[in-house]
């Protein structure tokens, strides 16, 4: 799970030029420098989906990666489009303030679309602007071969079409990480990542290996030469929603996804995406 800041903040310049150049009449705000927050729940098919919303203009609705995060980690960097937009954050099912299921095998890429299409209706957006980062691009794409209809724009920022795909850049980043660090770091996946110490720590990754694999393995791919000071590699064993990302990603560790996620091949569909479309990808993004 990524988190790669500095991107987002080129996201929000990128986004704020494409989504604005056909942005129809707004009504003006009662006072334009006040952007009060909007908060609630829909029950979308049984499943209550938190949302929030800020802004004025144009409907865009940010779905977040993952899978299993939240939208939090994309505030404050997100909000400079408030200004020209309505924005709509969402935390997807079983992630972040959004209701967890028993049922494990809900948690898919298909109901997940259904939840965004039941926020979209119950808001009263009428088209939207969808952007989806990271596993929230996958998302996004699904969501636009279903429901194009209702969208004016698509921004898919640091994400991918292809499982089978993304597994060889995984299995490459794998092999790139520092001798010493993929010794540590193969040794704890022969070992087995989960029921391991603690009760409170049997359904998440050791600490050590999400350091190693979110630290030595992914860091390279977010920062280069500008980190960020706030990064934490640990931080995901405390933000992840697990028994989500371990359905949907899997739990052989980050490099092979072989959960639900599986099903992700879209490649001979996207030609079938007609609206203006913003791909985003950092100089390392993986």
């Amino acid at each position: 799970m990524k988190k790669p800041i500095l991107f987002l903040v080129v996201i929000f310049l990128y986004i704020t030029a494409f989504t604005q150049a056909k942005k129809p009449a707004a009504a003006a705000p009662v006072q334009a420098n006040v952007y009060p927050i909007q908060e609630g729940y829909v029950d979308a098919n049984g499943v209550l989906i938190y949302y929030q919303t800020i802004g004025h203009g144009a409907p865009l609705m940010i779905v977040h990666g993952g899978p299993g995060a939240s939208h939090d980690y994309l505030m404050p960097y997100l909000l400079p489009l408030a200004r020209g937009n309505k924005l709509v954050f969402i935390d997807e099912r079983g992630s972040g303030r959004s209701e967890k299921l028993e049922d494990a095998a809900q948690y898919t890429v298909e109901n997940m679309v259904e939840d965004v299409e039941s926020v979209r209706q119950a808001l009263h957006l009428g088209k939207i602007s969808l952007m989806g980062h990271s596993y929230g691009g996958v998302l996004a794409q699904a969501y636009a071969f279903k429901y194009q209809q209702n969208l004016t724009h698509l921004v898919l920022g640091g994400t991918f079409y292809s499982t089978r795909e993304m597994n060889k850049v995984l299995a490459e980043e794998k092999r790139s990480m520092p001798p010493k660090a993929l010794v540590k770091l193969e040794a704890l996946e022969k070992a087995g990542l989960f029921n391991k110490g603690k009760d409170w720590e049997k359904g998440r990754y050791p600490d050590d290996y999400a350091k190693l694999a979110w630290g030595d393995g992914y860091f390279p791919y977010l920062y280069q030469r500008r980190p960020d000071a706030n990064y934490d590699p640990a931080s995901g064993n405390t933000s992840t929603s697990w028994d989500l990302y371990r359905e949907m990603w899997g739990s052989d560790g980050e490099f092979v996804i072989d959960g639900n996620l599986k099903s992700v091949e879209y490649l001979d569909k996207l030609s079938t995406i007609h609206v203006p479309t913003l791909v985003i990808c950092g100089d390392h993004d993986e």
